[in-house]
Formats: C-alpha cells, sequence, structure tokens
C-alpha cells in the first residue's frame, strides 16, 4: 500500500470510527437533539440564532448558519440565522481598535437577545473570542451550544448544551461538527415546516 493510500484509508477509517463512537453515545445524542429542540423553541419564539468560530470552524459556522437562512432540503421560509464573522469591515476594525478577542462578543452584545441561540464553535473549547461571547450570550439570557472536542475545554462553563465530540483530531472533530450541524438544520426544518 502506498504512503498515499495509507492516508486516505486511516483518514476515512478515523472519522468512520469517531461518527460510530458519537452514535453509540446516548447522552451525547441526547444533547444533541435537546439543541435541536432550542433551535425549534428559538425561533416557534420569533428569536434567531447566531454562530462563531475561527478558521475551519468560522467555516462550519457560515455553513450552518446558511443551511438554516437559505434552505437544507427543501423550499421553506428562511430562518434568521447568521455567522458572526462575515462583515469583515466590522471584524477588522474591532480588532484593530479594541482586540480580536472582542470581535464576537461585541457583536452579542449588540444583537442578542432574551431567547436566541448562539453556537460557539471550537475544537480546543479554548479560542478566547468564542468563549466571552458565550459568556456574553448568557449574561443577556441567550441559550447557548458549544461544539468542541474532548472535554469541552472553558466553553464548557457557559454551554447550555455542549456538544463535546470525545477526540483531539481537529480534522475528525470538525467532519463531526458538520454532521451534527446538518443534523440539526433537518431537524428544525421538519419541524418547523413539515416533512417533505
Amino acid at each position: 500500500m502506498s504512503s498515499l493510500e495509507q492516508v486516505f484509508n486511516q483518514s476515512f477509517e478515523k472519522s468512520i470510527e469517531l461518527k460510530q463512537l458519537v452514535l453509540n453515545d446516548g447522552e451525547l445524542k441526547d444533547i444533541i437533539l435537546s439543541s435541536a429542540q432550542a433551535f425549534i423553541d428559538a425561533y416557534k419564539n420569533g428569536n434567531c440564532s447566531r454562530f462563531c468560530g475561527n478558521g475551519g470552524s468560522a467555516g462550519d459556522a457560515q455553513h450552518i448558519a446558511a443551511e438554516l437562512s437559505g434552505r437544507f432540503y427543501f423550499d421553506r421560509p428562511p430562518l434568521d440565522a447568521e455567522a458572526l464573522h462575515v462583515n469583515g469591515s466590522y471584524v477588522t476594525a474591532v480588532a484593530n481598535d479594541y482586540s480580536y478577542d472582542v470581535i464576537y462578543e461585541r457583536m452579542v452584545q449588540a444583537q442578542g437577545k432574551p431567547g436566541d441561540v448562539l453556537v460557539g464553535i471550537s475544537t480546543s473549547g479554548n479560542s478566547k473570542n468564542v468563549l466571552l461571547a458565550m459568556k456574553k450570550a448568557k449574561e443577556l439570557g441567550m441559550k447557548t451550544i458549544a461544539l468542541t472536542g474532548e472535554g469541552g475545554g472553558a466553553m464548557a462553563e457557559y454551554a447550555d448544551f455542549l456538544i463535546a465530540i470525545p477526540s483531539k483530531d481537529t480534522p475528525r472533530i470538525q467532519e463531526v461538527h458538520i454532521l451534527v450541524g446538518h443534523i440539526i438544520c433537518q431537524i428544525v426544518e421538519e419541524e418547523l415546516f413539515g416533512s417533505k
């Protein structure tokens, strides 16, 4: 077997192994389903959802928000969902004038209302800007969901729902994060608008 083939096979095997671990974890499954219910409750009450992360987790934040605000499996009304980093002028201004650590906290302070949902995504659970946003969201009465890796890191303290994927391998954790995001989007879409 070539080294290229070995990387290919091992990546698939490790990804499948971690997903199987999550599938068989009843407690984690309940937390994921409860998180989906938090979105449903928020939207039924006229609230919104916001997402934040860095790097690949910022990409995941934007991806999941787009599935909710656009569509997932079928045409239906849009849901108010947004990733907090999408305004580049805002992010660079606040990072320059204050600190990169507060870019999400300040946006949560500006937009967040009781009953809204904030999803913080960080494989370590220790990204300071995400952590400060989660803390501010709790102060404002928002529901907080943390998508992290093993243990949850510092974000665990501020999460109403801690979805801690049992791994320290960043790419594998991110693969499960996007699967969990897709599952939540499907549940929310079907519960709010009916299965098509």
